[in-house]
């Protein structure tokens, strides 16, 4: 289409009319990838890390190349969108959607190539940015652009949102960091784009084909619009709202890569990146600076960026204490300075000594402001890590903080100058007390981008009208100063339909005709950015959520006594999908499932209480198969930054699922171990014939159904407590230890108990034993037997 041609509004989000059982069937015969139409992966794939909530026609998570192509060419036969996925942690609501989804980061997730002497990396769209990141790190180079999320995060999710991060400071966003993209259409042209030289531009036209076509369109477009996006575009370090027009000026060689970095898979899907990879000092030196307010800590970024720190961050009073309220990292809060408001400027050298002198030297030039701030220089890695770690922490660390109001985001990452930071926090704080919001303010003052979470009702009808208000002039007041409505998380569907506040009409009709030019059919992420749903609709809320309350073994007081409730705890922050470091969570860590995440599992409760699209209710067998391998060890619990529970709810869940009905054999076997166990003290010789003789151990294994191929334990012949009677007390003047013996420490392996009685002994303590027959029983809660885990606590 031409680029000047009026562009009509799709007539409804094109999705009702697909025949999703004979799309998916035909799927699975083509392609060599996973095809998932059923009800359970459609709930795990229903939403991100936003507030939004669509359910998809079924997911795909496609091998290599030729699946994305043959998954194209089927989603048009049948009509169906395309919504293209990486990591899922999208805050704008820009990876949901009644649409295909396709998700690159089980199969398509490989570094290609790394050419350290042209600084270029090549990577599939699910490459991991920390992936990247350790391979570039060998030749001293890295992705510049690294959110909050780097470890678990995407390049193609990156590209989608054109992401920012810590050090964008020194290398910008994702779309500067943009050397090539390998592109797909709706309409099944591939072919390669970048900047685009004259000569270059003219071959390419005369070449025709659909890349000349939509070439000589797109230098229409930007020829007709040029002087509107110099004029209306904000010249600001942060800008991520609309399309990139501006990467289609002739200062910017016409590069049609970086075009569409942030386009949120409205237009294309990216195959292959080549992205541009910069110098990563090897030493680094953290400089933290105290200020009396977040507010007097924005007036001073200029100060500070008059240092060339590589990295410069800020958090709140608010922030520590919400961290200081969930037990949140509190030793490493303890290391900031004194202060209301901090600035982390992040300095870099190829030596220790050289990143330390510059740190050095920014101090003894703050140093002699009228009001320095405190300041305390970290030069220890660990230490550095510790602090960064507090600023990571800041989507989960502003969520559920207890005794308040949940908080969520909506307007977490505005925009301004970074010479208005402070005057910007000071109104936006205004109309926080005028609507009777709070929240946090921290994020990346150093380009002036800010984020927070705030106490928005999003579950009435009268809250969603305020939320809607505040927004209303929230957008307001960034126009005012000059800013971006979207400074690093793109548009998605929180911020669309405010954007022609910012663009004004004749840019969005340009933004229009860019979607067109790549997606006339508008089968491309319908719905975001361009034509965009309101920001009050498809809520994972609204006003018509009504979850069912019914009374539960577990209380969960942290959660106003509601399983619900709970279940709404997690918000998507996705640190559960790491691959490497911590514990959460090893089943996701071995298979890369997302039904295996933390987060997998709190949203499969959540729509199992829904009955939207998980069904059966207590009774759900996809509950249930997406619980199966948590291994209920809590990891979750410490390293989820909001505290999911898993292990928990699967207790709770279990309790329910078998209710009235029979466990599997396993379940009797391990669960009352405890009872098992001393009933085989009596004759443990006699229990361990029938376990460890290979014909009746067999025959053992079958009716317990345990795996044929493991070993059943063996009972000790004397168990912990028989020997400790018989033994001569010790230390008996001496202060008491209760020494308390569980079922394998008594039972199987009372040499690590007898260990631990002269280890107590030798130190000079009396060691006691509980006399009583007592079990904490926790194998009982793995099988949901709470009933019976309740009397031994009684």
């Amino acid at each position: 289409m031409a680029a000047s041609a009026t562009v009509s509004a799709p007539q409804a989000k094109p999705a009702a009319n697909v025949d999703a059982v004979k799309l998916g069937r035909r799927l699975q015969q083509k392609i060599k990838g996973e095809v998932r139409f059923d009800d359970a992966s459609r709930a795990l794939w229903a939403t991100d890390g936003s507030n939004y909530k669509q359910i998809p026609i079924g997911v795909v998570l496609p091998r290599d190349v030729e699946d994305v192509l043959e998954t194209f060419a089927l989603c048009r036969e049948f009509g169906a969108p395309i919504t293209s996925r990486g990591g899922g942690t999208s805050l704008a609501g820009q990876t949901c959607n009644v649409a295909v989804i396709i998700d690159y980061s089980k199969y398509m997730d490989r570094i290609l190539e790394i050419d350290p002497k042209r600084k270029l990396a090549r990577v599939q769209p699910g490459v991991i940015h920390v992936h990247l990141h350790n391979a570039a790190e060998k030749y001293n180079l890295t992705f510049g652009p690294d959110p909050a999320t780097h470890r678990w995060c995407t390049l193609g999710g990156m590209i989608g949102n054109n992401s920012c991060g810590v050090h964008s400071q020194m290398a910008g966003r994702t779309a500067d960091n943009i050397y090539e993209l390998d592109v797909l259409t709706y309409k099944g042209d591939r072919f390669r784009v970048g900047h685009t030289p004259d000569a270059e531009f003219a071959q390419i036209v005369r070449a025709g084909g659909k890349q000349g076509e939509i070439y000589a369109n797109l230098k229409r477009l930007a020829n007709r619009y040029s002087p509107l996006v110099r004029a209306r575009f904000p010249r600001i370090p942060r800008r991520v709202s609309g399309y990139n027009l501006d990467a289609l000026l002739p200062e910017e060689n016409f590069h049609v890569a970086r075009a569409l970095v942030g386009s949120e898979g409205t237009c294309v899907a990216v195959l292959e990146a080549t992205v541009q990879l910069v110098h990563s000092p090897p030493a680094r030196a953290l400089l933290v600076l105290g200020y009396h307010d977040v507010f007097s800590a924005g007036d001073h970024v200029p100060d500070v960026v008059e240092q060339a720190p590589i990295g410069l961050e800020a958090l709140d009073a608010k922030f520590i204490r919400d961290m200081r309220k969930k037990h949140l990292l509190v030793d490493q809060v303890n290391l900031l300075p004194p202060g209301g408001g901090f600035l982390l400027a992040e300095f870099g050298g190829d030596t220790p000594l050289e990143s330390q002198a510059k740190a050095r030297k920014a101090m003894l030039v703050l140093g002699r402001h009228p009001h320095p701030p405190s300041m305390h220089l970290f030069t220890d890695r660990e230490e550095q890590e510790k602090i960064w770690k507090v600023r990571e922490s800041g989507l989960g660390a502003t969520a559920h903080i207890p005794g308040e109001e949940e908080n969520w985001e909506g307007w977490e990452d505005s925009a301004v100058p970074p010479d208005q930071v402070g005057n910007y926090l000071r109104d936006l704080k205004k109309l926080y007390d005028k609507y009777d919001y709070v929240g946090s303010l921290y994020g990346h003052f150093g380009q002036g981008c800010i984020h927070t979470r705030i106490n928005f009702d999003l579950k009435s009808h009268g809250g969603i009208a305020k939320f809607r208000s505040f927004l209303d002039e929230a957008t307001d007041l960034i126009m005012r100063h000059g800013g971006s409505f979207s400074g690093e998380h793109g548009d998605g569907q929180s911020r669309a339909e405010f954007l022609p506040k910012m663009f004004g009409p004749e840019l969005i009709q340009a933004f229009e005709q860019f979607k067109a030019i790549w997606d006339p059919d508008w089968k491309m992420n319908p719905g975001k950015i361009v034509h965009p749903y309101r920001v009050d609709e498809n809520l994972r809320y609204g006003p018509q959520y009504d979850p069912p309350e019914e009374e539960t073994h577990f209380k969960f007081p942290q959660d106003n006594f509601s399983f619900a409730k709970a279940t709404e705890r997690c918000v998507g922050v996705g640190e559960c999908r790491r691959h490497e470091g911590g514990t959460m969570c090893p089943s996701y860590m071995a298979l890369h499932e997302e039904k295996h995440t933390t987060r997998g599992r709190a949203h499969m409760l959540f729509e199992m209480l829904q009955g939207q699209v998980v069904h059966g209710g207590w009774r759900s067998k996809e509950v249930k198969d997406s619980l199966d391998l948590c291994l209920s060890c809590k990891g979750c619990k410490g390293d989820c930054p909001v505290h999911v529970d898993i292990a928990t709810y699967k207790a709770e869940f279990l309790s329910r699922y078998y209710k009235g009905h029979l466990r599997p054999r396993h379940a009797y076997a391990f669960g009352l171990i405890h009872r098992w166990a001393r009933l085989a003290s009596i004759a443990p010789r006699v229990a361990n014939f029938f376990s460890q003789h290979p014909f009746t151990a067999g025959f053992g294994k079958w009716l317990l159904g345990i795996a044929p191929e493991r070993s059943l334990p063996a009972f000790a012949v004397q168990d912990f407590k028989s020997w400790f009677k018989r033994r001569a007390l010790v230390n008996v003047a001496m202060p008491a230890v209760i020494l308390w013996p569980d079922t394998f420490n008594n039972y199987f392996h009372p040499y690590i108990a007898q260990a631990a009685v002269e280890v107590l002994e030798d130190a000079g303590f009396q060691v006691q034993v509980p006399e009583p027959d007592m079990c904490c029983g926790r194998p009982l809660y793995d099988y949901g037997m709470l009933d019976k885990a309740e009397k031994y606590l009684s």
